[in-house]
């Protein structure tokens, strides 16, 4: 049913989750996994002048390769027999996402999402939300994080 797996990943707590449940799926389905890492040039928007780009770009690449890697590890430990290919891409990460998987013929994104409600919804936004809003292909999101009491709503 899966041939090509999306699983993006920014190296947050919670991670090891998402790719056990994406590693599970894909050695079920005999798919290949691709890992994704979007270095958000957003965030650079709000630098300082005399903030130097590519010394900046260079250590969020690396911060994205150390995902990647870990995520890597992860796969290797659950279903060591499951193709990874891995990626870095920049620019903002909800839509590069979206890109990624519709380029590559991604059958499916597996990605975490906070379970955020309310307010801090609203305040803090949500990749996953925008990924599910904008994407053609299914995507699975799977929860990290505490589940939030109802009040928080």
């Amino acid at each position: 049913m899966y041939d090509d797996i999306l699983v993006p990943t920014d190296g947050s707590p919670g991670t090891d989750r998402i790719v056990e449940h994406a590693a599970a799926l894909a050695d079920q389905h005999g798919s290949t996994l691709h890992l994704l890492y979007v270095v958000n040039t957003a965030s650079f928007a709000n630098l300082p002048m005399e903030s130097s780009y590519e010394g900046i770009a260079s250590m969020l690449e690396q911060e994205g390769e150390t995902a990647l890697d870990d995520a890597a590890e992860t796969i290797e430990r659950v279903a060591p027999d499951v193709t990874v290919e891995r990626a870095i891409r920049e620019g903002s990460p909800a839509p590069e996402i979206v890109s990624y998987a519709t380029e590559s013929g991604c059958d499916l994104i597996t990605m975490g999402t906070h379970g955020r409600g309310g307010i801090n919804r609203l305040l803090l936004g949500s990749v996953a939300e925008r990924v599910v809003r904008k994407s053609p292909v299914p995507v699975l999101t799977v929860r990290v994080g505490e589940i939030p009491d109802e009040s928080d709503e």
